[in-house]
């Protein structure tokens, strides 16, 4: 029956990144395709993927549809837009007797792509909206759990954690990032492995805005570089939302009268901000009976569990944690500004001297899907919030001014347009070939990456209920590439 369940939920997996990402591909590309048939354009042929064809055929409008071998993107073919042989193959009529298209017509089909990516994130976004955007409980708050005494850094020695040499403290809360505010965990990682601070003795540097009691004041850390990304980490872990699932019947926790959803947060009134600070307090038990101050509802209760000699099982009280992810409710227009936001940050990092993100960190396609896979055994909301994500990376990617990009014949027409004729057909060519050969170049690299980095024998499939400092933040996946 197990065997059956994983061969279903794998199968599943592979229908939602199927539909999803191969959607995200479809829905750009059908935005080139509408606009060029509204503005009068010729259209050769609408490709999912690149390369050698698996199957294709001719609709009555006598446009090529197929479905091709590198699943790295897709293309219509624009005979009219720009010379694209080298990569979408002869066209099959004569571009002499193509009318040129306006530079208005130009800068609508090629931005259509984009376009079309945002609409399917808003539509996405509804759902989300409506559903909930799923988020590790460990992650939304910045609230300080535990600070690490040691870190392993990007040279495999172990050595003293930025986080305890400066002295930052469980229950700190951390309300800015070189004066970024932030508001949960997720966006303290995001914030300091983007960050690009470093002081006059070149040191890395991040300034910690942290609220300790009453007291509201700056902390200065210096990063280093850690994980397998080598992104810059501080060591410490956020506080967890410790709720209870149904206490086990005939537990302690029962006969005790812990209920579900009970949140626990202080054993002996000592504050407790992780699941390792609860099964240490409750072993406790060993030394005497207990206090256990959960959240009830608007209220705090005190329950009390007895004393027991029998070490192994002090910690084992009869009760499971529920799964840790909960649930906000953002607006689409607030989910698509948050995953912007994300992209122009990476974006501007990758091309920032002083920061520690380069192409190595990046996801190809391979990366994309994997990351789709493992997210659809998770649940569609996981999957949904993923697919705007990329939805939006692929929209600013591809608009950036780039040649091959949209943005690249966004920019090749403007420029036509400001110096009132056509650049030279062999430059275009020329500039759009190099630029494809070292974005495939950069794409098989993260690729590369990807792939060592998910075979890694060290490594760990992230989870639901993320852990401590994670070694690796969401950062801007490298989209498939998607030209009209």
């Amino acid at each position: 029956m197990e065997l059956l369940h994983n061969i279903l939920s794998n199968l599943w997996a592979v229908f939602l990144v199927i539909l999803f990402f191969g959607g995200s591909i479809f829905v750009h590309e059908l935005g080139h395709f509408l606009a060029a048939r509204r503005r009068g354009m010729h259209v050769d042929r609408f490709s999912i993927g690149f390369g050698p064809k698996i199957f294709s055929w001719h609709g009555k409008d006598g446009v090529e549809y197929r479905i091709s071998w590198f699943p790295l993107g897709g293309y219509v073919a624009l005979p009219q837009l720009a010379d694209m042989r080298g990569i979408e193959g002869e066209s099959t009529q004569d571009l002499t007797k193509l009318p040129p298209p306006s530079y208005t017509t130009k800068v609508i089909v090629s931005a259509a792509g984009a376009t079309f990516n945002i609409i399917f994130a808003f539509l996405l976004g509804l759902i989300i909206w409506k559903i909930g955007e799923p988020t590790s409980s460990s992650l939304v708050t910045s609230t300080v759990a535990e600070v690490r005494e040691t870190l392993i850094d990007a040279s495999g020695n172990e050595v003293k954690s930025p986080a305890s040499i400066a002295g930052l403290k469980p229950g700190d809360t951390i309300l800015k990032i070189d004066g970024r505010p932030v508001n949960w965990f997720g966006e303290i990682v995001e914030q300091l492995a983007l960050s690009s601070g470093w002081n006059d003795q070149g040191v890395r540097e991040t300034i910690f805005t942290i609220k300790r009691g009453d007291q509201v004041f700056d902390l200065t850390l210096n990063p280093i570089r850690s994980g397998q990304e080598k992104l810059r980490m501080v060591g410490f872990s956020p506080v967890a939302i410790l709720k209870i699932e149904a206490p086990k019947p005939g537990s302690i926790a029962e006969k005790a009268g812990l209920l579900r959803d009970d949140q626990i947060i202080a054993i002996n009134q000592k504050p407790t901000l992780t699941i390792s600070n609860l099964v240490d307090e409750l072993k406790l038990r060993t030394k005497g009976p207990i206090s256990v101050t959960v959240q009830r509802g608007s209220e705090n209760k005190t329950v009390f569990l007895p004393a027991t000699t029998d070490s192994k099982e002090a910690a084992d009280i009869g009760i499971d944690l529920q799964s840790g992810v909960i649930y906000t409710y953002p607006t689409p227009i607030q989910q698509i500004n948050s995953a912007a936001f994300k992209t122009v940050r990476t974006l501007t990092a990758l091309v920032n001297p002083r920061a520690d993100i380069n192409i190595s960190n990046l996801s190809s396609p391979i990366g994309i899907i994997s990351n789709f896979f493992d997210l659809a055994k998770e649940g569609m909301p996981f999957v949904l919030w993923f697919t705007i994500l990329v939805n939006v990376n692929l929209a600013i990617f591809n608009l950036l001014p780039i040649p091959v990009l949209d943005g690249g014949h966004i920019m090749f027409a403007t420029i036509a347009k400001l110096r009132g004729k056509s650049l030279p057909a062999d430059f275009v060519a020329t500039t759009q070939s190099i630029f494809m050969v070292l974005l495939l170049s950069v794409m098989v690299y993260a690729g590369y990456r990807d792939v060592r980095r998910h075979t890694y024998s060290g490594e760990e499939k992230p989870a639901k209920t993320a852990p401590a400092e994670p070694a690796q933040p969401t950062t801007t996946p490298a989209p498939a590439l998607a030209t009209p």
